[in-house]
Parts: structure tokens; sequence; C-alpha cells
């Protein structure tokens, strides 16, 4: 009994143009490459075997990846039909490529909050009626709430945001 085969990958000229630009270029995101590469390579008769064999990946995710370039590819040719720019093209293929929204809690804080608390901590402490000189994590959420841009917040998450904006409190 022969073995299944994967259904082919098929674009039109234009779409394996940008394909092929977005897998060589050294800007883009290493991901986004990879992907590109492993459309290609389905797009000429790769199988999911040989490509997880190849690509040391899961049949499951290279399955995974073939049926969301199937399900894209309706919107890629009416996009085609509808003489869509060059760069709409190519943003519905990147946006095809990356990753799908992840479930989860929404974010606690805005980019607005977390901004303005970053923005206290570097001010001075004294500006703040405060006797010391430098910020600590505890005393910076005490005073993001007492100035009343969130209404609670712990040191720890006062921490990880002066972390990720390359801020350091002392503690």
């Amino acid at each position: 009994m022969p073995l299944p085969t994967a259904p082919k990958i098929e674009f039109s000229a234009r779409v394996r143009q940008i394909v092929e630009e977005i897998a060589r270029q050294r800007n883009t995101e290493y991901r986004l490459v990879i992907r590109a590469r492993l459309v290609l390579a389905m797009a000429d008769g790769a199988g999911n075997r040989e490509l997880a064999r190849t690509q040391q990946l899961d049949r499951g995710v290279i399955r995974d990846w073939r049926a969301r370039w199937i399900e894209l590819t309706p919107k890629l040719s009416r996009a085609e039909t509808s003489k869509a720019s060059d760069q709409d093209l190519r943003d519905l293929v990147l946006n095809g490529l990356s990753d799908l929204p992840r479930s989860g809690a929404p974010p606690t804080f805005t980019a607005e909050q977390i901004v303005q608390i970053v923005a206290v901590a570097c001010e001075e402490p004294s500006k703040s009626g405060l006797p010391i000189s430098h910020w600590s994590p505890k005393e910076l959420a005490a005073e993001v709430v007492k100035r009343q841009i969130v209404k609670s917040i712990s040191p720890s998450s006062v921490g990880r945001f002066l972390k990720s904006g390359g801020l350091k409190a002392t503690s």
C-alpha cells in the first residue's frame, strides 16, 4: 500500500518571488526565513517525512505549516486578482508565516502605564519628597500607585519593566 502523499503547495510566480526574497533576507526574523524555506520546499514537492528529516522538525509541525499555507492560498489568489500592491502581498505572506495569536490572560498593564513607570524611574527620588538617592523596586511601586498610574503593582513587576527597558533599580 503506497504512503499517503501530502497535498502540494502551489503559488504564483509573484508569490514565489516574495517567499524566495523572505527566505534569502538576512534582516528578516529567523523563524520567518525558516518557514519561507519550508514552504518553498513544499512547493517543490518535498513530502512531510522528507522535510521532517532534512529540517529536523516534527512531522506535525510540517503538517500544520502545510495546512496553514493551503488555507492562505485563496487569500493570496484574491489579493493578486484584485491587483494588490507588492507590499500588500508581501504583508499577507509575512502574516501567513507569522505565529498565530496565543491564548492567555490579557496584559495587566498597558504600554502607556509601563512607559510612565519607566519615566518615574528616570526621575530623582528627591523630586517625590523621598529621602533616598536611588529607586528600589518597592519604593518605585509605591510611588506609581501614589501617582495613580496603576491601582496596584508588585515590586517584582516594576523590576521586570525596568530590566526590559535596560534600566536597573537598586534593591
